[in-house]
């Protein structure tokens, strides 16, 4: 089971979300604004980051730009979930150190493949440096 962190300051959005990805058996923590989330990150280690890119106190880029540069989270996946869809948005959220975009309204079938692929890709680069340091599970 994954721990995955909303945050998101539509509470609507936030609980279609939260219904998604808990009936997919992950354990789902939410904040409401940037600075909440940022909040919560200093308390917990989630293993995902679900980012709105449009919330008060701090917006997306200017969470993303501070869990880059802190060493202990600058290696959490972060999918930018946003109702930003025009042209060179895309682009512009990739080149913020972004993991993964997802568009709003929020289609189940790309969220799952999202989450798999950056969670997979998270397990499997865990995995390496438990073996690269000889602390192999079960050993």
């Amino acid at each position: 089971m994954s721990r995955i962190l909303i945050a998101e300051d539509n509470a609507v959005n936030r609980e279609l979300l939260h219904e998604l990805l808990e009936t997919r058996g992950h354990m789902v923590l939410e904040a409401c604004d940037g600075q909440e989330a940022l909040d919560v990150l200093e308390r917990t280690q989630p293993d995902l980051l679900l980012l709105d890119i449009g919330m008060p106190v701090l917006d997306g880029y200017a969470v993303i730009r501070k869990i880059r540069e802190n060493p202990r989270l600058a290696a959490l996946p972060v999918v930018a979930v946003t109702a930003y869809a025009m042209p060179g948005d895309r682009e512009r959220i990739v080149n913020s150190k972004f993991d993964g975009y997802l568009s709003k309204p929020i289609n189940s079938q790309l969220l799952t493949e999202e989450l798999d692929r950056l969670l997979n890709k998270r397990a499997d680069r865990d995995e390496s440096r438990r073996q690269a340091s000889g602390n192999q599970p079960g050993g």
